[in-house]
């Protein structure tokens, strides 16, 4: 007897919509071939590094070419609708590729100066990166989770990856530990919002709780509150932030820089898509967590930031106390408040990859003296470095003519127009908070030493050391596009409401 076979019907597969992700993934797995084939043979680096710029830069291409068609013939829907190529979702992987690559340029100088040469760190970075491209277009909680998960394990791995520093290695057990921790509370909150609407769907989400009234809403409340918290880990949102400071300080410094600035794009891009378009019509139960949550994120991060000595602790509380003002834009749930957000993060990306780019060159060798007094006197030692890390930090302050004050003010007006006043007093006084940390900073770089300062025998930054070429230009791209966003951020804000209005 013959037995009837089935075919099995495959979902259709639109290989341009997923064309970042394969470019990042091809030159990462083309990494790791590399460096099974040449091994330790010179230039294997190198060669690791021109296939991580490729990669990156196919990414950023196709990218470009998906913000076009979308732009002119709308989002494009893929895999069974599991993945969600539209305006949003590419505007913040354009933000991702451009951390990631400024995060690569940084670390070939750092790589060098302490010894660490390997290609497959290129390739972790690549993977990571591929992990967060596809958090900004999934459109299904299960795409979240594994997204989430080939961001995250590639991270584990680069924190700890001086294995020569104890701090380095407990920075990855800790992100490792509490990491798996997270990812298991999003696991049930996918469960739970699966038992109560039957589906993982973003938009069948939305569907059905649109069409179906539930009589019990315990399970559904519960659901989101879990995936809240599993997502609100990734952002460093309070009181999901701690492990921030210690894995922060103890992960390597270009590293802590590509955390801070495209695994936070890439939790919000997560955070928003499923709250802004699964559970659109419970604003009223999940808004008033998200207030407390920006409200909690704004306090702490600013009064942990003006209480550190240590400069990359400060600047990780720094990063807590800007996931608020990120949060300020999401809880105003309208498209000004998302469009004030996603620019937010635009800014935000470039503050922070400049600020840790120069905190990596004054670290030197050992990439463990990070202290604000080692800072004293730098704008008259290095008045270039000196001055571009003060304008960093007057930037994360929100002084005017710097993109940091435009964001700013587009997420107090964004709250404003939602009537959260509550919310504009709290970050406004957070504000200030935080630029009492950030002066204090920009006061030892331009304070000079005394006598007695100059004599002690401490480690310093060597008068007349070059930075490399490659800090160099991300040094100059940062700055150059914190002045820009501040002076003349229209074009930029038109192109975060193009895609906030594409969600």
């Amino acid at each position: 007897m013959n037995a009837v076979v089935t075919p099995i019907t495959t979902p259709h597969v639109d290989w341009l919509a997923i064309a970042p992700e394969i470019a990042l993934a091809g030159a990462a797995v083309l990494i790791v071939l590399l460096r099974a084939v040449i091994r330790r043979r010179p230039g294997a680096t190198l060669a690791g590094l021109i296939l991580a710029g490729g990669g990156v830069l196919a990414a950023g291409g196709t990218l470009a070419w998906q913000w076009i068609h979308v732009r002119d013939d709308g989002p494009i829907s893929t895999m069974s609708g599991m993945v969600r190529v539209d305006g949003f979702g590419v505007y913040l992987g354009i933000v991702v590729v451009i951390a990631t690559a400024l995060a690569l340029l940084v670390s070939v100088a750092y790589l060098r100066r302490e010894g660490l040469e390997a290609p497959e760190y290129l390739a972790l970075v690549l993977f990571s990166s591929l992990g967060m491209v596809v958090m900004t277009t999934a459109n299904n909680l299960v795409v979240v989770f594994l997204a989430l998960e080939i961001l995250s394990i590639p991270l584990y791995v680069l924190a700890a990856f001086d294995r020569r520093r104890l701090s380095s290695q407990e920075a990855g057990i800790k992100y490792f530990v509490l990491g798996a921790f997270s990812s298991a509370i999003f696991l049930y909150g996918i469960a739970l919002t699966y038992g109560a609407t039957g589906t993982t769907s973003l938009t069948g989400i939305a569907r059905f709780l649109a069409e179906n009234t539930l009589f019990e809403t315990g399970t559904l409340v519960a659901g989101f509150a879990l995936l809240l918290v599993g997502l609100g880990f990734k952002v460093a949102a309070v009181p999901f932030h701690t492990w921030t400071p210690d894995v922060y300080q103890g992960a390597p410094t270009p590293i802590t820089s590509f955390m801070a600035s495209a695994t936070k794009v890439a939790g919000f891009a997560a955070l928003m898509r499923v709250f802004l378009v699964a559970f659109p019509l419970y604003r009223t139960d999940w808004r008033p967590a998200v207030w407390v949550l920006a409200v909690l994120t704004l306090l702490v991060g600013s009064v942990g930031a003006a209480l550190q000595t240590d400069v990359k602790r400060l600047l990780a509380y720094s990063s807590i106390a800007h996931a608020g003002y990120v949060l300020i834009g999401f809880q105003a749930a309208t498209p000004r408040g998302v469009e004030a957000a996603l620019f937010y993060l635009f800014v935000y990306t470039f503050m922070v990859v400049g600020s840790f780019a120069i905190v990596t060159v004054l670290s030197m060798r050992g990439d463990d003296d990070h202290s604000i007094d080692g800072y004293r006197g730098l704008a008259f030692r290095r008045p270039v470095l000196g001055s571009l890390l003060i304008f960093f930090l007057l930037a994360q302050a929100g002084i005017p003519l710097t993109g940091g004050f435009i964001a700013k003010v587009e997420v107090f007006s964004a709250a404003s127009r939602a009537g959260e006043y509550a919310l504009v007093t709290i970050g406004a006084v957070a504000t200030v908070i935080a630029a009492f940390a950030y002066l204090r900073v920009a006061l030892s770089v331009a304070r000079p030493e005394t006598d007695q300062e100059a004599a002690e025998e401490k480690p310093r930054v060597p008068f007349g050391w070059r930075v490399d070429t490659w800090t160099g230009v991300v040094l100059a791209v940062t700055a150059a596009m914190t002045l820009i966003l501040g002076v003349v951020p229209a074009t930029f804000v038109d192109w975060a409401r193009h895609a906030s209005l594409m969600l």
